[in-house]
């Protein structure tokens, strides 16, 4: 049968005491007297059934029984503290939540948050995933977020970070097979990466460069586009890249694109939040941050 845990206050007690060697220097760092600290170290005792200290005329010993329990003791208290300060204390009111869509985060956000925190190295970010999460179950402890779509959420702000162009793209390795890619007609015999969830897909691409006839059945589906573009930089077929998405994957030469037809997407990366104010602290200097280098990606080529 499983012992009963002790109660927490003479677990601290005797770590306290076991590292003074003092009951008299315990009840000093933990604000008790020193009859209450050695009052709960003998119940500890008297629960675990051994003797933790020997108690010496000039101060306490820690008993063979006391040394070996001690680690764990100190290690659970350390955690312990440790977690109540991260979900309760002040540095969880210093995260600054945010939301992000994973292929925004994967090719656009990731490799920019290092000039994020060399201009504010003060604000700590939590940031959260956001794969098709349901509206009814968006967190409400989330401070901002980062979505994709045509913008207009009901009683939220938002702004626009991506103006994009649409087109197919594929790995290198892809081209030098047999079967020939020349225009998009030359699509029906290659395998197609769809993304659900996405209204400007193989579908409306081949529909708005003329090319509507062309079957889009042939493929595979994926939840996300971050999955899409890797299985096309494995060779595995052909995606829709998005210009902002994909321009380092085309500047490195992991991916390229065969055609020359690129259509104006409507949808589009948004950061996103309540419309009456941006609550958190940090919130304003993330924004803004965020929208300058939104701009600056769009000012570049190809970006």
């Amino acid at each position: 049968m499983k012992k009963k845990l002790p109660p927490l206050n003479w677990l601290r007690s005797f770590e306290a005491s076991a590292r003074h060697l003092s009951f008299t220097h315990a009840a000093t760092e933990l604000n008790l007297t020193q009859a209450a600290i050695s009052q709960q170290v003998k119940g500890l005792e008297t629960q675990l059934g051994a003797a933790l200290f020997k108690r010496l005329p000039r101060g306490l010993e820690l008993t063979d029984a006391g040394a070996a329990y001690l680690p764990a003791v100190r290690e659970s208290i350390e955690r312990l503290t440790v977690a109540t300060e991260e979900v309760f204390g002040q540095r969880r009111t210093e995260l600054l939540t945010v939301r992000v869509n994973m292929v925004f985060f994967m090719t656009w956000l990731a490799r920019r948050l290092h000039r994020f925190r060399a201009q504010y190295p003060d604000i700590n970010l939590r940031i959260t995933s956001n794969i098709w999460v349901d509206e009814r179950e968006r967190s409400v402890e989330t401070d901002m977020e980062i979505r994709y779509g045509k913008g207009g959420w009901e009683s939220m702000q938002s702004d626009r970070l991506t103006r994009d162009e649409l087109f197919p793209v594929c790995s290198p390795a892809y081209l030098q097979q047999d079967k020939p890619l020349n225009s998009p007609q030359d699509l029906v015999h290659h395998t197609l990466l769809h993304v659900v969830g996405y209204e400007e897909g193989w579908g409306y691409w081949l529909n708005q460069t003329g090319y509507d006839n062309v079957p889009i059945s042939q493929g595979f589906q994926f939840d996300t586009l971050v999955t899409a573009l890797e299985m096309a930089v494995l060779g595995e077929g052909l995606a829709l890249g998005r210009s902002s998405l994909v321009h380092d994957m085309i500047e490195s030469g992991r991916l390229v694109a065969p055609f020359e037809q690129r259509v104006a997407t409507e949808e589009a990366f948004y950061l996103v939040y309540p419309a009456q104010q941006l609550k958190h602290p940090h919130a304003d200097a993330f924004r803004s941050w965020l929208l300058e280098e939104a701009a600056q990606s769009a000012s570049q080529p190809d970006a």
